[in-house]
């Protein structure tokens, strides 16, 4: 009888020592992703860099009775426009199609839906480098006298340096982030710990428009010429920034 009651309570106790430790397990665990002891911050940089891009988006549009005979007048006009571009020296890789459509238009007036034509509009961009913004006004006029109207012209990035500047932006807004840390931890009396997680909220980058033109790209030649337009646009900075968010513990 006896050994039958010590064996229970070697049982029992062997239990109970098991519950603690899977007890102790369960608690580390849930406290390593606790937010207890933890101070969270967040970064901002901006950095001011110089466009390396001059954007020209002019816009082909045209109308007819059939969609077929749009679709042809606005095909001719922009053949017309590519070929005098490339005359002047640019790559055809740097003439892109921007957006393409056609649709029909509508006559409302007798009270019901009677199709008059179509309207093709073709967006069609040139990508000049900076460092040859002297052809600016030639790419203007070459897709005027073919029969382009200007939709707007931006000073951009090239995406090569789109990519550089965000690396550079997020890491400034790390230190940023990782500096208000050290500052909060110190006013509350604590040391900075180690990172407990980093994550970037927002990048922020937005081509400038340095003009936008008369018209809508109907064929119709806006008021200033090639060489006016080219002439009353300079490049400036453009703003890419980075907001980061940090969390570190306190000890």
């Amino acid at each position: 009888m006896k050994n039958s009651v010590d064996k229970k309570i070697l049982i029992t106790g062997m239990i109970i020592v098991g519950a603690i430790i899977v007890a102790l397990i369960l608690s580390n665990g849930f406290n390593s992703g606790s937010t207890e002891n933890t101070i969270s911050s967040t970064g901002q940089s901006t950095i001011k860099v110089m466009p390396d891009l001059v954007n020209v988006y002019f816009n082909v549009q045209t109308t007819a009775l059939t969609a077929k005979e749009a679709t042809d007048k606005n095909t001719e006009i922009v053949g017309k426009m590519k070929k005098s571009l490339m005359d002047l020296g640019f790559n055809g890789e740097g003439i892109k199609t921007e957006g393409f459509n056609v649709y029909p238009n509508y006559d409302w007036k007798s009270g019901s839906q009677r199709i008059t034509g179509y309207t093709t509009s073709h967006s069609v961009s040139i990508q000049i480098p900076i460092e040859e913004k002297e052809k600016l006004g030639s790419a203007i006029d070459a897709g005027i006298n073919a029969g382009a109207g200007i939709n707007y012209i931006n000073y951009e990035l090239t995406e090569e340096n789109q990519r550089s500047y965000k690396i550079e932006a997020i890491k400034t807004a790390t230190e940023d982030a990782t500096e208000k840390a050290g500052a909060l931890a110190e006013g509350a009396g604590q040391n900075l710990g180690k990172l407990v997680s980093i994550s970037t909220s927002e990048f922020g980058y937005a081509p400038w428009m340095a003009y936008a033109g008369a018209d809508s790209g109907s064929g119709t030649s806006p008021a200033k010429s090639g060489a006016e337009v080219a002439t009353s646009i300079t490049p400036s900075e453009q703003e890419v920034s980075a907001t980061v968010t940090a969390i570190f513990r306190i000890r």
